[in-house]
């Protein structure tokens, strides 16, 4: 479950570029989340047998959709960063656009960049829109591609492996080479992954949980060659969340045993767990388990008040598998980690600690902590 971004964005019909563009900013996405746009959209009602690489691109049938790179990388002296990059899209109308003008869409993109620069104490965002038109955004298979202006996602081979991230601000950037790594891990009943009672809320969901990563970070003007590993999340549907809840907080996390931990809590508005949250277990051979809400304990540990913005997260955890006699503790890299931008919402690189039936665990990831 990752940040649903349902809001129109009006983008104005004279100009190429939009990343000067700011709408109002949606201080949690949550009311977009419950809104019913009344259009015809396909819904995910049924299993689905994912085929790839078709499935890595976009289905503009269904209102949005998602593209989540996560990772921590280091440098060859240890030196850790964090570093988001997310495109994401959403269809204006379910009917194809009859605009004559070039211009004429009915896709628009956005895009988050953030780094997380650990020794620096610094956390560095940006955020880009643009419609789906004369190739400003946009994705295409054979080669696989995802793109917003420069930002881009561009694969080789039928697998889409070996991935490659570039994105750049004046003051940060990436390029990144994303390699190997386990099958997609397919979330949910069969592909089918279920967020509430209602007809259709749910989503087709899977992750690329351990793709190996290199390459150079940029931050303010200086250089790093880093690696690491890099979590990928894919997500579309036409959903919103059901009445009562408040938001969710998402945990994707790389043991160094080569397991990792996908789970996430929808949160209702008395900061109860809804009974539809979930997740999954990967194994290191890539079995998948399937975590539902009663198979884990998740209680925050510490607060955190931003001072841009006065929301107090939790950003720090312990999380529970009582089946599994494994307990974590994820606490951040930085606590600043807040994304304050047309939506705001906390995202970042975590430090995992834990024991299972008495054996040292260790890792990293990342979280994301939204409706706060």
């Amino acid at each position: 479950m990752r940040i649903f971004l349902l809001f129109v964005i009006a983008l104005p019909a004279c100009s190429g570029s939009v990343e000067e563009f700011a709408p109002s900013q949606i201080t949690s996405g949550m009311r977009f989340l419950n809104e019913s746009s009344g259009d015809d959209y396909a819904q995910v009602v049924e299993s689905r047998a994912f085929q790839f690489p078709a499935d890595h691109r976009s289905h503009d049938e269904y209102q949005s959709e998602w593209w989540y790179f996560t990772g921590n990388l280091e440098t060859k002296g240890s030196r850790h960063f964090g570093f988001e990059l997310t495109f994401f899209r959403y269809a204006l109308t379910a009917q194809q656009s009859t605009r004559e003008s070039e211009w004429g869409t009915t896709q628009v993109w956005m895009a988050h960049l953030a780094i997380t620069d650990t020794e620096g104490n610094n956390f560095i965002t940006a955020e880009r829109f643009s419609r789906e038109a004369l190739g400003l955004a946009g994705n295409q298979d054979d080669p696989f591609r995802i793109w917003l202006e420069d930002w881009s996602a561009s694969g080789e081979g039928p697998n889409i492996l070996p991935l490659h991230l570039r994105a750049s601000t004046d003051r940060i950037g990436l390029q990144l080479e994303l390699q190997g790594g386990k099958p997609p891990v397919i979330h949910g009943d069969d592909g089918m992954d279920l967020k509430g009672p209602e007809y259709g809320n749910a989503s087709h969901y899977y992750s690329l949980t351990r793709l190996e990563t290199s390459g150079v970070l940029r931050v303010d003007g200086s250089s790093h060659e880093v690696s690491g590993t890099t979590w990928m999340d894919r997500e579309w549907g036409t959903s919103s969340l059901s009445p009562g809840l408040e938001g969710w907080d998402w945990f994707g996390l790389q043991l160094e045993d080569g397991r990792e931990i996908m789970y996430y809590r929808l949160r209702t508005q008395g900061g109860e767990s809804s009974p539809y949250s979930g997740g999954s277990l990967v194994q290191s051979d890539g079995t998948r388990f399937k975590l539902s809400s009663g198979d884990v304990l998740l209680t925050p540990l510490e607060y955190w008040t931003s001072p841009e913005t006065s929301v107090v997260y939790p950003i720090s955890w312990q999380l529970s598998l009582p089946y599994e006699e494994m307990s974590l503790i994820i606490q951040p890299y930085l606590v600043q980690q807040e994304l304050d931008l047309t939506v705001r919402y906390w995202e970042g690189a975590v430090r995992v600690t834990g024991t299972q039936a008495g054996e040292n665990l260790a890792g990293s990831g990342y979280a994301e902590l939204t409706g706060y």
